[in-house]
């Protein structure tokens, strides 16, 4: 009989193991997996031990540890599907034309997502933005999420003054996305749940959440509602830190009246300084052609360690968001000062003098590898004064940082396997290697991928909690074009079947 999504078999049969930090004997030898109650039971030479019950096919074929995002704003990602495409634009007037001709959403906004403007050799403005799109509300969403470009009738629908360009930068350009992000759960929650299914076909079982929302309500009804395809870590901002502390949310511990246990409390999100493709990450050189900017730290030290400090001592750990070499420091001088736990996103400039910071203070370094090559030549302009390191991968793993991939979608599509290739390869779209010397070796790459990332990967083991994939080829083995590709034919969230090929 053959299992079907959904349903929960008792043997994996004939699938070869891969990955890191193996204990097991078998080598590169088939082997039956045997699952009971939603971990691995036991795991012996094929056919050595009778087949009972429900048996998936391995065909051969290698498993792995289930994968993770360890960086998603969910309802963003999934509201991707309902917006326009602006990766493409190589001008602001070619991005204003898009939005021209671009239908309205029911709600009569058109919203655009993924320009990139850094490079454009013409500026956007609102003359040129009103022109295209006339009196429909429009907005047109930095690829980065840092600035939003909205036209005349977008800015006096949302209670801005029109300044001559449209451009909101920072916090009002968040305000703007959580607007956006603010539609009904009976148009949302559809979305995530097919956003999960897809993620779940790549091998994902996992995402940390951090959506600019009280996330915990948004996923208890999800559960409710029938959601189980990926296990859930969601993030708590600033504005929602003393209700967090004053109703005992503690980082690990299940969603309050969830009907399950696969929705967690996460950490404490705080963003501190800008973005890249924005010119206002916090650095300390000024970025080319503006003596006065080094962009910007939104949070202060006093304020972050005062928050860092509330949350340490209720339990809470700390993700905090930092893109600048400046931001860097700031963040691990305040883990440093409170003792916090946690996470630093992004860290794409850092000193070298900060690199091995973060392995000695036991920081996690949240990293989204295919932003590396999706601003090499941002970094390689804008970035070409700076004396820190840029996007480090290799060097924060050589200096024992445990690395935790993810994508920071909707800036990268959730997938684990570009992050992986990106990390491993440095390249994409055949051009030549960037920085090739920060390149990971497979092994790093596909436990950085994993819930507890490249110094402590989930394992395939005896008791291990039956999160696994199914992958047509060996990850360890593979090429740029097979990492990226990799069929995936089977995905257990727990021994139960969230994908099948």
């Amino acid at each position: 009989m053959i299992p079907s999504q959904g349903e929960t078999p008792d043997i994996i049969a004939g699938v070869r193991l891969t990955g890191v930090a193996r204990t097991d004997p078998f080598g590169d030898e088939p082997v039956d997996v045997h699952l009971s109650e939603g971990v691995v039971a036991d795991i012996a030479p094929a056919g050595a031990v009778p087949r009972r019950g429900l048996v998936l096919e391995g065909d051969g074929h290698w498993l792995i540890p289930g994968l993770w995002d360890h960086h998603v704003h969910v309802v963003q990602w999934a509201l991707v599907a309902q917006r326009v495409a602006l990766g493409g634009a190589t001008s602001a007037a070619q991005a204003a034309a898009i939005m021209g001709s671009a239908v309205p959403l029911p709600d009569g906004r058109r919203v655009g997502t993924g320009f990139r403007d850094a490079l454009w050799a013409d500026a956007p403005s609102l003359a040129a933005l009103d022109a295209a799109t006339g009196e429909t509300p429009t907005y047109l969403i930095n690829a980065d999420v840092h600035s939003v470009w909205l036209n005349s009738a977008a800015l006096r629908r949302e209670g801005f003054e029109p300044d001559g360009v449209g451009m909101l930068r920072e916090e009002p350009a968040f305000e703007i996305s959580r607007r956006l992000n603010a539609q009904p759960s009976e148009s949302t929650d559809p979305l995530v749940a097919r956003m999960a299914h897809e993620a779940a076909a790549r091998g994902v079982v996992g995402i940390v959440d951090l959506d600019m929302a009280w996330n915990e309500d948004a996923w208890v009804r999800r559960l409710a509602g029938g959601f189980d395809a990926l296990r859930v870590s969601f993030g708590i901002y600033p504005e929602f830190l003393d209700r967090a502390v004053a109703e005992g949310l503690r980082t690990g511990d299940a969603a309050r009246g969830a009907e399950s246990d696969l929705v967690r409390v996460g950490p404490l999100k705080v963003i501190t300084d800008g973005s890249l493709g924005t010119r206002t990450a916090a650095c300390s050189r000024a970025y080319p052609g503006d003596p006065h900017n080094h962009g910007v730290l939104t949070v202060d030290a006093a304020t972050l360690v005062e928050l860092m400090t509330r949350a340490t001592g209720a339990g809470i750990a700390s993700a905090i968001h930092a893109i600048g070499d400046v931001a860097n420091s700031h963040a691990l001088d305040a883990f440093t000062a409170t003792g916090a736990w946690g996470t630093i996103e992004h860290a794409q400039l850092v000193a070298h003098a900060d690199i091995p910071r973060f392995g000695r203070l036991g920081i996690g370094a949240s990293v989204q590898p295919e932003h590396a090559l999706e601003d090499r030549d941002l970094t390689d302009t804008i970035w070409a004064d700076q004396t820190a390191q840029p996007y480090p991968l290799r060097t924060l793993a050589d200096s024992g940082a445990t690395l935790l991939f993810g994508s920071d979608a909707p800036v990268s599509p959730l997938d684990p396997w570009a992050a992986m290739a990106s990390a491993v390869f440095r390249t994409r779209d055949g051009r030549e290697p960037w920085q090739p010397h920060q390149s990971l070796e497979p092994e790093t790459a596909l436990s950085a991928s994993t819930r507890g990332g490249s110094t402590t990967p989930a394992r395939i083991e005896p008791g291990d909690v039956a999160d696994l994939v199914l992958c047509a080829r060996d990850p360890l083995g593979a090429d740029e074009s097979a990492m990226r590709s990799m069929p995936v034919t089977a995905t257990l969230l727990g021994g139960r079947l969230t994908h099948l090929a």
